[in-house]
């Protein structure tokens, strides 16, 4: 019964969910010219007429909002979840894909780090230091490649300064505190201009200890299947974080353009939960680790008028990145592996003026990245990726009626260090040679995209779009052969992988009017050779050979078809105004369902429902907010089925000074202390959710 009352809050009255309070802070108007995509297209489309899924996060939404992963700040948009591996690493999961289906992006281009090799590995990328986050769902956006094939996170920010400076410094300081985990964050920003000439610094900082959880960490069905002892504790060890990052740049900024430069230090340290358990017997080999992680990044960024013809404007953007992470065991300080990543990425575009409601683009992306794994359990070889890809979008928009379109070619060459490498006894058993493997392996891919959309009245908007996209296997899963110890695996790649490719189908359905906003999508993605990786039922003894008795299950890459089905909804409706105070109910529903040949896929999320009243004034700002995520039990082959929770969230602001920009706020997370399991997240039955948390902090603009 609650959750049909939820869903009825949520779907009858109401509305665009709050993480979407980028896409406006009120609802526009059918007058009013709403906010334009970055990432969706090199020209100008505005949110209001987009064909595909897209949710903004706005600065003042991150200055606001828990310091965390990535994934775990943007969970809870529609068709989003997080991995969730702990408060220090968590990535983005959309339409229930993850790993190297999701592209995440700096500023456009990539983040050269190993995030999507494995779910414990961070992101190098802090959100507290963005001035706002696009997140694109689907595989329609044909401007990043393959990689995109799930969808698309793109981190902005103002390092490199695009736009002149006030008379004045401007920028902005948050300052926090919660209780869950005895945390706090710094961070703040400052742009100062000299002419044309504009310098801009960033730095952000951020501790936290263990977390507190309502409940015994691990759940009562691991176990009961593992036969298992839990440990009677009702904190979340070895889950401290410390991470700070900082950078500056500078760029000359004139009538036509501007051109700058970046650079960044990225250092964070965090631990990975454990299954906190009675142990019986010799204590197991390996204890708790921790990541140390570092990177140093610089940009080049530019856009100029040219006068060429056909295009009247051109951009770029380069970028270097050095990463290295060490996974140490908290208990000797020993270095298991250690992940190295060093590579540029670029991208180079061209943008056609204007002409009739015709827009377009061409453009060209680059990567060169070496990858290395150093250590007993590094499961995956040196590697040099190389990519290449050149693009076209063009879009016709008649105002009743438009289409838009896109081609691309990309070029993706892997060469791994194969000489001398030993085949495990695993790998051998399922016959396996990686002395008679081709080291060196080329995927090219084309992408094709259509969309026709359609105004038929004042305020609404419809659109059906169709794709066809190809990714190029990963190094690892074309390569991978060793223990695995953030998943808990060995796994084991098959050289002889093709590219994925899908087919999908996209309908939206859009309603704007002032006050009010509804938008629906329904989605199917038909894959060919998706690769997964699935439990094969054996296990691995210490020396890598095949042993029932032994610790670690062997998962293996392989492609089957596969087919996901699902439905994002999102409304809001402005119920009372006096002036400018307001009151709104918004809501919020996503569902995805996935099946492949060979069954359900892992870690599929279930439903989600979510209710929400939010209250606007001159001086306070509050919402209350009640979000329910389903029950699953459609799981894959030895994969534990999640139970659902209810989850009650509240948060107030007060801005006391009608002259500054300052604001202080205070919110409460999981209220009603309640257990919450990611069913995305490998670790769900040994690391709930944080329990009910308190937190407060100041935030000032000037």
């Amino acid at each position: 019964m609650r959750s049909r009352l939820l869903l009825l809050a949520a779907v009858s009255g109401s509305t665009l969910i709050a993480a979407g309070a980028a896409m406006a802070d009120e609802a526009p108007a059918p007058s009013t010219v709403a906010e334009v995509v970055v990432t969706a297209a090199p020209y100008a489309v505005s949110l209001d007429s987009v064909t595909t899924s897209i949710n903004i996060v706005g600065q003042e939404e991150l200055d606001r909002a828990p310091p965390a992963g990535l994934g775990d700040v943007l969970n809870g948009l529609p068709g989003v979840r997080s991995t969730f591996f702990g408060p220090g690493a968590s990535r983005p999961v959309i339409r229930g894909l993850s790993g190297p289906r999701v592209l995440i992006l700096q500023n456009g281009v990539g983040m050269v780090d190993v995030s999507a090799v494995s779910p414990d590995h961070a992101v190098a990328s802090e959100p507290g230091g963005a001035t706002r986050i696009e997140v694109l769902r689907g595989p329609s956006t044909l401007a990043y490649g393959g990689s995109a094939i799930g969808g698309v996170v793109n981190i902005l920010d103002e390092r490199v300064p695009t736009t002149p400076a006030s008379a004045g410094p401007e920028g902005r300081l948050v300052v926090s505190g919660g209780t869950v985990d005895d945390s706090y964050s710094v961070s703040g920003a400052i742009k100062i201009g000299a002419g044309p000439w504009v310098f801009s610094a960033d730095a952000v900082k951020r501790e936290s200890g263990d977390y507190d959880v309502p409940v015994d960490p691990v759940s009562d069905r691991l176990a009961t299947a593992s036969g298992e002892t839990p440990l009677a504790d009702r904190t979340q060890r070895n889950t401290d974080v410390k991470l700070q990052t900082y950078g500056a740049g500078v760029s000359y900024i004139g009538d036509d353009g501007y051109v700058g430069v970046s650079a960044r230090r990225l250092e964070t340290q965090y631990g990975v939960p454990y299954a906190q358990v009675v142990i019986v017997g010799p204590p197991p080999a390996e204890g708790p680790v921790y990541l140390d992680v570092q990177q140093t990044r610089y940009d080049i960024r530019g856009e100029s008028a040219v006068p060429l013809g056909w295009f009247d404007r051109a951009r770029f953007s380069v970028g270097y990145a050095d990463y290295e992470h060490a996974e140490i065991e908290v208990a000797t300080g020993a270095v298991g592996t250690r992940f190295l990543s060093t590579g540029t990425e670029g991208r180079f575009e061209l943008v056609q003026p204007e002409r009739d409601g015709w827009q377009g683009a061409v453009g060209a992306q680059g990567l060169a990245r070496e990858s290395e794994a150093i250590g007993a359990e590094a499961f995956v070889p040196p590697a040099e990726i190389k990519e290449f890809g050149i693009f076209t979008l063009q879009r016709l928009d008649r105002e009743a009626w438009g289409i838009e379109g896109g081609l691309r070619l990309d070029r993706r060459t892997i060469d791994a260090s194969l000489t001398g490498r030993p085949t495990s006894g695993a790998a051998t058993s399922y016959g396996l040679d990686w002395s008679t493997t081709e080291n060196s392996q080329d995927f090219t891919n084309i992408s094709a995209s259509v969309a026709v959309f359609w105004r038929p009245v004042e305020g609404w908007f419809l659109g059906l779009s169709v794709s066809r996209n190809g990714r190029a296997p990963t190094e690892f899963e074309l390569f991978a052969d060793g223990p695995h110890a953030g998943t808990g695996s060995y796994e084991i790649g098959d050289p002889t992988l093709d590219s994925e490719e899908v087919t999908s189908y996209e309908g939206t359905v859009r309603y704007t009017r002032s006050g009010s906003r509804a938008e629906l999508h329904l989605y199917t993605a038909r894959y060919d050779g998706f690769i997964q990786e699935l439990p094969t039922g054996d296990f691995v003894a210490d020396d890598g050979t095949l042993d029932p008795t032994g610790e670690l299950p062997v998962f293996r890459y392989s492609q089957t078809g596969a087919t996901f089905n699902g439905a994002e909804f999102e409304a809001s409706r402005e119920i009372w105004r006096s002036g400018e105070q307001s009151v709104s109910l918004e809501g919020v529903f996503d569902l995805v369902r996935g099946k492949t040949d060979l069954g359900v896929p892992a870690r599929i999320p279930s439903y989600s429902v979510t209710g929400r009243v939010v209250w606007t004034g001159e001086r306070t700002d509050g919402e209350f907010e009640v979000r329910h995520v389903g029950d699953q039990d459609r799981v894959a082959a030895f994969e534990l089925p999640t139970d659902g929770y209810t989850m009650i969230d509240a948060q107030f602001g007060f801005r006391p000074f009608a002259e500054h920009d300052l604001t202080l706020f205070v919110e409460g997370r999981n209220l009603g202390d309640v257990e919450a399991r990611e069913h995305t997240s490998f670790l769900k039955d040994i690391a709930p959710l944080p329990g009910r948390t308190v937190r407060a902090g100041v935030r000032y603009e000037f």
